[in-house]
């Protein structure tokens, strides 16, 4: 399954504001049309938000082409796109990466595509290392419960978190998926359960209030989730909710475990309370499919995210293998 294609100079998204009801591809020509999409979740995933920023700037170096102000151009329309989301760190990952291929190659079309698709190939090979590495925790006959979208639909390909059930899953170990509906905008029900149906994996959709009743009758055997931002010490961003699960495992002596590529660490911050949380409209928890579920005139709370303290993790699930506590030594080993 696959969420992004590059094809004859123009970018292609799996609109998945509409999955599961319908697959519809959209083309984009205009840097300014993906910022769009990133915005409005036509595409979402820490790692496909960084694969399809790399590409959108490959666009703008389309559309900007030889103009003398090239690189006050090409910083503006990198601008745009940091402005879309703010949690999700491999979106300046990528805006970084492809801003030194740029500065250093100019206006060189062709080497800009590379670099983009160099990003795009790079991550499904991290997700698909980390799934084989994920795969060793994973016991025979496991019940495995995740939270929102972590796989090909939110990477380059294959997956993150999906990708270590993924990879399990190929090796037989894999009895049951619970997977959480993920409210308000059911990531977890549209995307995740479609997902994995369609690779003929076991799941069972559950609502995200029911996660606890289902560890107290000891029908989950550990926990997987993705992760959109990780602090130095491991303190970890994912969608909202994950913080619930997190202290729900501890308490019921469930493993619970993060998986996500090296381009999700942040070294710069030194824990999760430095990392932006962004917070959207609040019509998502006020209404749902166009129709108010809330009345009107309440006031709305609606954070996209929350933080995980690292204290609650058992250990954290790389392309370069399985990191322990403690987390911020091995953290800064990985990437040095």
């Amino acid at each position: 399954m696959e969420a992004i294609r590059w094809r004859d100079n123009a970018l292609y998204l799996l609109d998945q504001t509409r999955l599961p009801a319908e697959e519809r591809w959209l083309k984009y020509t205009d840097y300014r049309q993906v910022a769009r999409a990133i915005e409005t979740m036509v595409v979402r995933g820490a790692p496909a938000i960084g694969v399809t920023a790399g590409y959108a700037m490959a666009l703008a170096a389309r559309e900007i082409g030889d103009h003398p102000d090239f690189l006050d151009a090409m910083v503006k329309a990198k601008e745009l796109l940091a402005a879309t989301r703010p949690t999700a760190v491999n979106l300046f990952w990528a805006l970084e990466r492809m801003e030194r291929c740029w500065r250093t190659h100019g206006a060189g079309l062709p080497r800009l595509e590379a670099e983009a698709r160099a990003i795009h190939q790079e991550d499904i090979r991290m997700n698909q290392d980390m799934g084989r590495a994920g795969a060793e925790l994973v016991p025979q006959g496991a019940r495995i419960l995740t939270h929102c979208n972590a796989g090909a639909l939110a990477t380059g390909g294959y997956g993150t978190a999906l990708g270590v059930i993924r990879a399990a899953h190929s090796q037989g170990k894999v009895s049951m998926v619970y997977a959480d509906e993920t409210r308000p905008l059911l990531q977890g029900a549209r995307l995740t359960a479609y997902e994995l149906a369609r690779d003929q994996i076991p799941v069972t959709l559950i609502c995200d209030n029911m996660a606890g009743a289902l560890m107290a009758q000891g029908k989950v055997d550990l926990v997987v989730v993705g992760c959109d931002r990780m602090a130095a010490n491991g303190d970890f961003a994912n969608k909202i909710g994950t913080y619930s699960l997190a202290v729900l495992a501890k308490h019921h002596g469930i493993p619970f475990y993060t998986a996500l590529p090296s381009s999700t660490i942040d070294l710069s911050l030194p824990d999760g309370g430095q990392i932006p949380v962004e917070e959207r409209a609040g019509e998502e928890i006020s209404s749902f499919a166009g129709a108010r579920t809330g009345p009107g005139g309440v006031p709305t709370w609606n954070p996209a995210f929350d933080v995980t303290p690292h204290q609650l993790l058992t250990a954290v699930i790389t392309e370069r293998g399985v990191l322990r506590p403690p987390f911020a030594q091995g953290l800064s080993k990985f990437l040095t």
